[in-house]
């Protein structure tokens, strides 16, 4: 029992779930700071399997290919290999084994959804145009199914090819957009802003590894530029303070300015923050320059460092698997070619659509961060990303069972393993999570203004309402938005005060601010404005703006 007991957290969760928003607040934030979410040790463990499984099926689908015959070493960075690591691991992330998965993103008993989801008529959707018929709709109909269904099985017989082609990949990237206009939860699921525009370079680039490299470049360069932000030193504390392999707790107080005093980032946190910004940049720099001198060598350990540091945090979300598939293509494209260069991809329309992809979607994201999933504009882990906070009072949660769903409450799913009050403190652990980083500093004052007395109210993270209600999340705050909110209103009926939403939006780039909202569930909006981000630096994460110091 003791490799799924939790860390404790120092004080009574019991107890800590009747005292005010502030202080519940302080009290789970100083917690995080030195415990992190107090991750069990078995949960690691399935973390591993999966990057066993994700691994060894990827060896077992190359084997079906007789180019890679022989010992791996002599096959790992063929070609086909590559195009089947990309098909497998679309295929891995939109069965939702992947990021989004296991009890690191609230999700217990089953420890996947995805295509239990997915699979299921009368689950909730996210359609881009939601009034249209056919298209449109709260609830999975049958064609949404059948065409889930034929993406897995056309994934399928690409991977069983023996040398993949066109009549393989056409089916992956026609499949891939039509769900994502009938459920936009099934885009972001599959990754689509990498493995997708990947397939496209497959079909219609003259050279598709320059097309692939083109793609891997753009995800590292606007992963980097995006955390050129005040957002993301309070990242890295988040991630320092819940890393399996930063438990020294001189190091994890070092992270901040005064534990417990003081949580906002230390200086150290801070050049941490910014070094890997550097880092992070540098490594398509060090890519693009490896046909002009550049040591490949070079490039590899920098692109090596960035990523072992990620994947060993463990982040939440744990997109381990995405991770070890961009080290992978950076040996099977770079290092495996490095005398192939952007000017090979060909010809000159799909430059300019891949263009659009990589450049023009990803800059509409960071201007206009509204308008764009946080994936497409590959703004991964700045921080910068919108956030809500879902308000049900009393037992008006227990509406949501109207919901048809693949998993139950995230209380109900720890009720086998866990007694009520280590339930509670594993649970709360969320809050400090939310309000650790920038944007949660505005939370404690919205809700504030959001319900009359908190006491009243339970505090559910958005995500764990998307990974409840569509099947999928990870980290896309515009998934429980105002969209969801409709969808479940649509089915569950609450009543005026009894379902109270606080939504953030990203801060866009060349502004000093950000925008919320307040919605009630069955009223509508009751609140529209914006928030200052140097007014939230100078305030503690549990603080409401009046105490702010």
């Amino acid at each position: 029992m003791q490799l799924i007991k939790p860390v404790p957290p120092p004080y009574d969760p019991l107890e800590w779930s009747t005292r005010p928003l502030t202080e519940r607040g302080r009290m789970v934030c100083e917690s995080w700071a030195l415990q992190g979410y107090g991750t069990p040790p078995a949960v690691y463990l399935f973390y591993a399997f999966k990057v066993a499984l994700l691994i060894g099926g990827w060896i077992w689908f190359c084997g079906q290919s007789p180019a890679l015959a022989g010992d791996i070493g002599g096959w790992w960075l063929h070609p086909i290999a590559f195009q089947k690591a990309i098909v497998w691991s679309m295929l891995f992330e939109v069965l939702g084994l992947g990021c989004g998965s296991g009890p690191l993103t609230g999700r217990y008993v089953p420890p996947i959804a995805g295509f239990l989801h997915f699979l299921r008529p009368g689950t909730t959707k996210l359609p881009v145009w939601p009034r249209l018929p056919v298209l449109g709709g709260h609830r999975r109909g049958v064609l949404e199914v059948l065409l889930y269904l034929g993406l897995l099985i056309a994934c399928v017989h690409a991977l069983l090819a023996a040398q993949p082609g066109l009549e393989h990949f056409v089916p992956l990237v026609v499949l891939v957009p039509v769900l994502g206009v009938l459920d936009r939860t099934i885009f972001l699921a599959a990754r689509a802003e990498h493995y997708w525009v990947t397939l496209l370079c497959f079909v219609f680039a003259r050279d598709w590894i320059a097309g692939a490299m083109a793609v891997q470049l753009g995800l590292w360069f606007w992963a980097g530029f995006s955390k050129l932000n005040h957002h993301f030193p309070t990242v890295v504390c988040v991630m320092v303070s819940n890393g399996p392999f930063t438990r020294m707790q001189w190091l994890r107080r070092a992270m901040y300015r005064d534990y417990p005093r003081d949580l906002r980032p230390s200086t150290l946190a801070t050049i941490l923050a910014h070094t890997g910004t550097a880092l992070e940049l540098a490594v398509p720099l060090a890519f693009l320059a490896i046909p002009f001198g550049m040591p490949p060598e070079l490039a590899m350990a920098l692109m090596l460092l960035l990523h072992g540091f990620i994947t060993g945090s463990v982040p939440m979300g744990v997109p381990i698997e995405w991770n070890i598939m961009v080290v992978y293509g950076a040996f099977a494209l770079f290092w495996a070619h490095p005398g192939v260069t952007l000017a090979a991809l060909g010809p000159p329309w799909f430059a300019m659509v891949l263009a659009a992809l990589l450049v023009g979607v990803p800059l509409i994201g960071n201007i206009w961060p509204a308008r764009v999933s946080f994936l497409l504009s590959m703004r991964y882990y700045a921080g910068n990303w919108a956030a809500s906070v879902w308000l049900f009072r009393g037992d008006s949660q227990r509406k949501l069972d109207r919901l048809r769903k693949s998993n139950a409450s995230i209380h109900e799913q720890l009720a086998p393993f866990y007694d009520h009050p280590t339930a509670v403190g594993l649970v709360g652990k969320v809050m400090g999570f939310r309000l650790m980083h920038l944007h949660g500093r505005a939370l404690p004052g919205l809700v504030t203004r959001a319900v009359d007395r908190f006491e009243d109210y339970e505090w559910v993270d958005g995500e764990l309402m998307a990974g409840l209600v569509l099947g999928w999340n990870f980290g896309d705050g515009h998934l429980h938005q105002e969209h969801l909110l409709a969808a479940v209103q649509a089915q569950c009926g609450f009543e005026p005060g009894e379902l109270r939403c606080v939504f953030l939006e990203s801060q866009p780039l060349g502004r000093a601010s950000f925008e919320y909202r307040i919605v009630d569930a069955s009223t509508g909006a009751l609140a529209v404005g914006e928030l200052a981000v140097a007014e939230l630096r100078k305030r503690q994460p549990w603080a409401l703006p009046e105490a702010a110091p």
